[in-house]
């Protein structure tokens, strides 16, 4: 059932995450271009934003609950995001033949899940989630309780 939570939620963690993968990309080594990063991180936000924030800004019992289930959505994000393109890779270097066994192939999701965290470190990204999750959660939770 759409709600304005769910519904501000998905704006303003849609922006949280293109805003994050685009300092994100800019952080990238000068031969990996970042491709679909920022939408498909936008489409993760929205996701997220509609299906974790909203009912949990609209069962918050305050703004400070509200602000804790935000940045559990921002980290949600970024877990899916790095799980997506890490799967990509997987899939781009199987069809390539790098992997002699399927086991191989799981395992290099993870190699490529943790080559794509190290730029995640960096006080910019950081903070645009951080910030982003606390302001999503307490907005998602005004526009639930304002037009409950």
């Amino acid at each position: 059932m759409p709600t304005a939570a769910k519904l501000f939620a998905a704006i303003i963690f849609a922006l949280v995450a293109a805003l994050a993968a685009h300092l994100y990309a800019l952080a990238l080594p000068p031969g990996r271009p970042p491709g679909v990063l920022r939408e498909v991180s936008a489409g993760v936000g929205v996701i997220c934003g509609w299906w974790i924030m909203g009912p949990a800004a609209t069962r918050a019992r305050g703004r400070v609950e509200a602000m804790g289930g935000g940045i559990r959505t921002a980290l949600t994000i970024v877990v899916l995001v790095v799980l997506i393109f890490a799967c990509a890779e997987m899939m781009d270097r199987a069809i390539k033949g790098r992997y002699k066994t399927p086991l191989d192939a799981v395992l290099g999701i993870f190699e490529q899940a943790l080559a794509l965290i190290p730029p995640l470190a960096q006080p910019d990204v950081l903070g645009v989630l951080l910030l982003g999750g606390l302001m999503g959660g307490a907005v998602a939770h005004w526009a639930g309780q304002r037009w409950n």
